[in-house]
């Protein structure tokens, strides 16, 4: 399906369920999207980082925005991560999801080799000229040594460049100086503003963003899709009071990258079947899983 003008609500990043031998589990896979879909979320976001995108090979990636397209059938917009170190190499990834049925574009400023703001401008241009579909950038300052800064954003947004921003920095003033400008400006009001930082949704939304991309909505999607009618609804006490609850949820969250936790966390739902996670990481010990069942039984999701 094609991107509404300006994306927005609950758009989970999918985590890639795994069999034990390190191969894309397709029938998790589908339980997930189906738990994912059927909680009312707006979209869905393919290989981003908590899908592990960086360890999977291209086979995989195929796989999975395959897999996911085909049996959304267009039910929902599908974003998908072009995720790599190069320009050519993202475009690679780009029209190989679009091809297999993604409907936009995720990707980062270049990284692993360090770039000027000018070869990160380019980088997306050349993107946007080659690919006949939404781009988003992805600002993820922990893979990436130069983020695209404020001003360059909105010079894309405004040049039909990019069709929206996924914040995954954790830099709140910039977030709501990009937001605030961003939606303030009749050339860029439908650029798409979405926040990653999903302890904060509540805080992001009221200062208007557009919606949230959060990794914890594997596990929860329906608290997600709760949080983000009452904050539709200007119910911001009731908000709140959800927010505070995912925050107890994300609990679970004992290592830098989650990814581990919420497929310990989906397993333990019965979503998917093994909590295998892609080499080299580790899957979560005896003793963290055990935390998580603890956390998700006190958050009434157990």
């Amino acid at each position: 399906m094609s991107l509404p003008t300006r994306l927005g609500g609950v758009i989970p990043p999918v985590c890639t369920p795994m069999t034990p031998d390190g191969e894309v589990d397709t029938g998790s896979l589908l339980r997930l999207v189906d738990h994912l879909t059927g909680a009312g979320v707006d979209g869905l976001f393919v290989l981003g980082t908590t899908s592990e995108v960086a360890f999977l090979t291209d086979r995989q990636r195929a796989t999975v925005v395959e897999t996911v397209a085909a049996h959304l059938s267009g039910s929902l917009p599908l974003l998908a991560g072009a995720i790599d170190t190069t320009t050519p190499r993202v475009l690679e990834h780009a029209r190989a999801a679009l091809a297999a049925g993604a409907d936009g574009v995720v990707a980062t400023a270049p990284f692993y080799a360090r770039t000027s703001p000018a070869e990160v401008e380019r980088h997306f241009r050349l993107l946007a000229d080659g690919l006949n579909a939404p781009l988003f950038a992805y600002d993820l300052p922990s893979a990436v040594p130069v983020r695209p800064g404020t001003e360059l954003l909105l010079r894309l947004a405004a040049d039909g460049v990019l069709a929206g921003l996924k914040d995954s920095s954790g830099d709140h003033l910039t977030f709501r100086r990009v937001l605030t400008a961003a939606h303030g400006d009749p050339a860029t009001s439908d650029f798409s503003v979405l926040t990653g930082s999903e302890n904060l949704v509540d805080v992001a939304l009221l200062m208007g963003a557009d919606g949230v991309v959060p990794g914890l909505g594997n596990v929860d999607p329906h608290g997600y899709v709760r949080l983000v009618r009452h904050c539709a609804a200007g119910d911001w006490q009731r908000a709140r009071a959800e927010q505070e609850r995912l925050l107890t949820l994300f609990g679970i969250v004992a290592r830098p990258q989650g990814v581990a936790a919420f497929k310990a966390a989906l397993r333990l739902r019965g979503v998917i079947d093994h909590d295998t996670t892609a080499e080299p990481q580790s899957p979560l010990t005896d003793a963290e899983r055990e935390r998580v069942a603890k956390l998700l039984a006190t958050t009434g999701l157990l």
